[in-house]
């Protein structure tokens, strides 16, 4: 008699190498997330606080089908280490290092998510990106972008409706981001500006586009519907707000109406016209496969040895590694105290005075080491009111560029209306409160440079926290009250401004910078 033994059924290799290849992914992703798990934090608070990016909480989930929808074609390539896809890790940690050099929460942010995406493409391979392709891109939607884009779409918004009002015979006044009308006054809020709903429709009108087209055409014309009409829905609805009020002269009847129907049936009839325009151009099957395999990867390719794997997996998170160690390298230098307290200067032909009371006005940066301010008069009797604020290291939520940082803080007494005409070296815009209108001239003085601009304060942030130097940093606020129409507190600013001497002196005394004169 012959003893037969079972013969068990080979595993296929494809299915072993999905298996080593994820396993490693999993633990190459955790040791990023570990690495930059401040960041990691901060985004997952900002999507489960900001109601502006509560939709992600959606899109996680959302990546996780896209991708099951793909694995009948994913399953049949073989996964495999590519070095190349260390490139993206390192463009990752690149953004993220800048980012963390000049205060940019958005470039960090931006950064971690390159970096993972990379560590995908590299313990994956080239063939199994390009069928991940929409699920990786679309994962970018789960970084917390668009706060920007506020306070241009205020303006926008405001003209908008603005125009509608004046289409409609509504008497109306406009001031930067306020409208007057014999209502009352109204102002296009951080709320209203239609950011909100301008992002989760990206977000919306990307999925949908990959969902239910085939062409590009199509894709990219959906895509752009999906953002201008909610631009001009937005306008609508604040111009929808004022008019009733007007109608109905209440402002309390118009804010509930606002909340309850505009809030979330307008939108979504929005929602309902983007889509009913675009179901009869809808050119995707329902069983139509989203990629073939054999255009990405040659039948019967094997996975790549497992020590390359390991050996890619160990330089992925060397080079993400890299970008922390070289900041804490950096921030260990230039770093020098500040002074004990600091004071407002003498400036000729200018004495100081107490503050009137119901015309308090204070900037707002957040975390500042020394802080000083002061009224000053001048012959004339104009009023001058002077802010000084110093870090010792802008770091974190310390800094003088931020969202909430300088002239007005969101949600406080005073609100940004519109810029005013810049003075030399610096910057200005209007602010507005109780009927009361104020100019701020701001200087920003970090490195060795004075300016006005954001933009250059973040590059010379960035350059002293890249290669070191000093890191201290003052911004010097000069305001005055519009006492008659825009434009009447400048020539007391200018005055001022000529009396005070070099911004860069006044400042580097406040900073406590040695030989400062």
């Amino acid at each position: 008699m012959t003893a037969v033994l079972p013969i068990q059924k080979a595993e296929p290799a494809t299915a072993a190498g999905w298996r080593e290849h994820t396993a490693m992914l999993a633990a190459l992703a955790a040791a990023i997330l570990l690495l930059f798990r401040r960041d990691a934090a901060d985004i997952a608070g900002i999507w489960y606080q900001s109601s502006t990016f509560n939709h992600c909480l959606l899109i996680v989930p959302l990546i996780g089908w896209l991708v099951w929808q793909r694995w009948p074609e994913l399953r049949q390539l073989a996964p495999a280490a590519w070095a190349p896809g260390l490139l993206l890790v390192a463009a990752g940690a690149v953004a993220w290092l800048l980012g963390e050099a000049g205060g940019l929460a958005l470039a960090r942010h931006a950064g971690l998510g390159l970096m993972l995406e990379g560590a995908v493409v590299a313990c994956l391979g080239r063939a199994v990106a390009r069928g991940l392709l929409f699920p990786l891109c679309y994962a970018l939607f789960l970084i917390p972008a668009g706060e920007e884009l506020v306070p241009p779409m205020q303006t926008l918004t405001a003209k908008m409706s603005m125009a509608l009002l004046g289409l409609f015979h509504v008497p109306a006044r406009i001031e930067g981001i306020f409208i007057t009308t014999p209502t009352g006054l109204f102002q296009v809020a951080e709320a209203c500006s239609g950011v909100k709903f301008l992002v989760a429709m990206a977000a919306y009108g990307a999925l949908a586009a990959n969902l239910c087209f085939r062409s590009w055409r199509r894709r990219a014309a959906f895509f752009a519907g999906a953002l201008i009409v909610p631009i001009f829905a937005n306008g609508i609805r604040a111009w929808g707000t004022i008019y009733i009020a007007y109608r109905a002269n209440s402002l309390k009847f118009a804010a509930s109406f606002d909340h309850v129907f505009y809030g979330w049936i307008f939108f979504a009839i929005v929602i309902a016209i983007v889509m009913g325009a675009a179901w009869p151009f809808f050119d995707r099957k329902a069983n139509d496969p989203w990629f073939d395999p054999a255009d990405l990867q040659s039948p019967g390719t094997l996975p790549g040895p497992r020590r390359r794997l390991g050996l890619v997996a160990f330089a992925a998170v060397a080079t993400a590694a890299a970008a922390p160690l070289w900041s804490a390298a950096v921030a260990s230098t230039g770093t020098a105290p500040v002074p004990a307290g600091i004071a407002t200067p003498p400036v000729p032909g200018w004495r100081e005075v107490p503050a009137e009371a119901g015309r308090a006005w204070a900037p707002h940066f957040a975390g500042a080491d020394r802080i000083a301010s002061g009224r000053y008069r001048d012959a004339a009797g104009r009023d001058v009111d002077l802010w000084l604020v110093v870090y010792a290291r802008q770091e974190g939520a310390r800094k003088l560029i931020g969202f909430g940082q300088g002239a007005a803080e969101p949600g406080g007494a005073w609100a940004w209306t519109t810029g005013a005409p810049p003075p030399p070296g610096g910057k200005s815009e209007r602010i507005f409160s109780n009927g009361i209108v104020r100019e701020v001239a701001s200087f920003y003085r970090v490195g060795g440079i004075v300016t006005g601009s954001p933009a250059q304060v973040k590059l010379e942030t960035m350059k002293v926290h890249l290669v070191g130097g000093p890191q201290r940093a003052v911004a010097v606020l000069v305001s005055a009250v519009e006492r008659a129409g825009p434009g009447s507190a400048r020539p007391a600013i200018d005055a001022f401004l000529r009396a005070l001497g070099p911004i860069h002196r006044l400042a580097d005394r406040a900073a406590g910078v040695e030989g400062a004169r």
